[in-house]
């Protein structure tokens, strides 16, 4: 009997010792967008895998030293990048990612808040948005994907651009909605599903549809992956059916993983 447990005790002991050795740490780079839909999924995905994802946060553009591009180019480590879709285009270009790796995620829409406690203002046409800007005491944008679009295209669309210039802010690196629910600025635009997650702001809405711009969110695998197989494991699952439920519930929208990214889909 002694020689039973012995030998049960020892095989627990192996088993254990190779699913250790067999667990790795998957280090993914992801800017604001899809960040709330990982952390969501990731314990299900470590759940599964074994695997342990580490997030390193920044921006997929812009020049903070905490841009994901600025990261790789000065030596920082990571399996996988998710990010915006054009920056990860640029990235591919420069031979940063591994041929083919790329998975597409999700579409994220732009939307604005304000502070917690202010009236919620209509901006369901383009007039009510239109009429809210002017009326605002400040104007904040990111300074990535979201922001760029706001800042050189939507305010001309809306025919606003010389009257909000001297009002309209740049945020750099952290999220908008913090310094809106700070009462830095009067209101704050950026990917929905960065403003979700931020306490102290009231989000008012999307963008009319037809001055609305859609970013797709993808990743891909480095190539200087250390633990690039596992990598491309996560980018499936997140881009599996399993996962939509969570990711729409932050703010995204799905999209079928076999379609082409078009012209329209990024912003420019």
């Amino acid at each position: 009997m002694q020689k039973i447990h012995r030998s049960l005790l020892i095989t627990l002991l192996v088993s254990s010792v190779s699913f250790s050795a067999a667990a790795k740490d998957v280090t993914v780079m992801i800017s604001g967008g899809f960040k709330a839909a990982l952390e969501k999924l990731a314990p299900q995905f470590e759940a599964k895998s074994g695997d342990k994802i580490i997030l390193i946060s920044g921006p997929s553009m812009g020049r903070t030293p905490q841009a994901i591009p600025a990261r790789l180019a000065r030596g920082e480590k990571a399996d996988v990048v998710i990010m915006v879709g054009d920056a990860l285009k640029n990235l591919e270009k420069d031979n940063w990612l591994q041929p083919g790796s790329r998975v597409e995620l999700a579409d994220s829409s732009i939307g604005m808040v304000v502070k917690e406690g202010e009236p919620k203002l209509n901006i369901k046409t383009d007039a009510d948005l239109r009429n809210a800007l002017l009326q605002a005491k400040s104007i904040a944008y990111s300074d990535s994907a979201s922001g760029r679009y706001v800042s050189s295209q939507l305010f001309k669309k809306l025919g606003i651009e010389d009257k909000v210039k001297t009002k309209a802010h740049r945020v750099e690196r952290i999220p908008v909605a913090s310094e809106v629910a700070k009462g830095t600025y009067a209101v704050g635009f950026q990917q929905v599903s960065e403003l979700l997650p931020v306490p102290g702001v009231t989000f008012v809405g999307e963008l009319p549809e037809d001055v609305q711009y859609v970013t797709r969110f993808a990743g891909a695998v480095t190539a200087k992956a250390t633990n690039g197989q596992e990598g491309k494991a996560l980018l499936n699952f997140l881009s599996s059916a399993e996962a939509q439920d969570t990711v729409r519930a932050t703010g995204l929208r799905s999209v079928t993983a076999e379609l082409p990214v078009k012209q329209h889909d990024t912003v420019q």
